[in-house]
């Protein structure tokens, strides 16, 4: 007697932009997410949630990690595995210690212009780690879909 097996179906598809750190280069940002959720058809609340926290990572790599320097590439992966969107962005830069970061909730934050970058990725995403490695540093953020 032949024994059944249990047939596993994994989706994988990769895609890959590599920016300028230059603040006009976020835009790409957008159509490359927009052409992605063609192949995952997010609902409009979680693309917003995809699209709003990779933004964020994406300049931050710019801004903060390359210090835009246009010489020095943003590199950002979006990868689903089952249901399982993965989206890395890395820079050349050194990194954060996240948990250094100043509350952008308490009394003396709430009325700065920058500072919270790294809570609305944590907010909108299910997921989310930072890496540092010899040539730069990654986030990698996680949504189910």
């Amino acid at each position: 007697m032949l024994k059944s097996k249990k047939k596993i179906v994994i989706k994988l598809f990769k895609e890959v932009l590599v920016l300028k750190s230059e603040p006009k280069e976020i835009i790409k940002v957008e159509h490359f997410l927009e052409k992605m959720n063609r192949k995952l058809k997010l609902d409009e609340i979680r693309f917003n949630k995809l699209l709003v926290a990779t933004t964020e990572a994406v300049n931050n790599g710019i801004i903060h990690g390359n210090e835009r320097n246009p010489l020095k590439k943003v590199t950002l992966t979006c990868m689903l595995r089952n249901s399982v969107l993965t989206i890395t962005v890395r820079d050349q830069g050194t990194g954060i210690n996240p948990n250094a970061l100043p509350d952008p909730l308490s009394n003396e934050n709430l009325l700065r212009e920058n500072g919270r970058g790294v809570f609305l990725m944590k907010s909108l995403m299910e997921e989310i780690v930072f890496k540092k490695a010899k040539r730069g540093s990654s986030v990698i953020m996680k949504m189910t879909v």
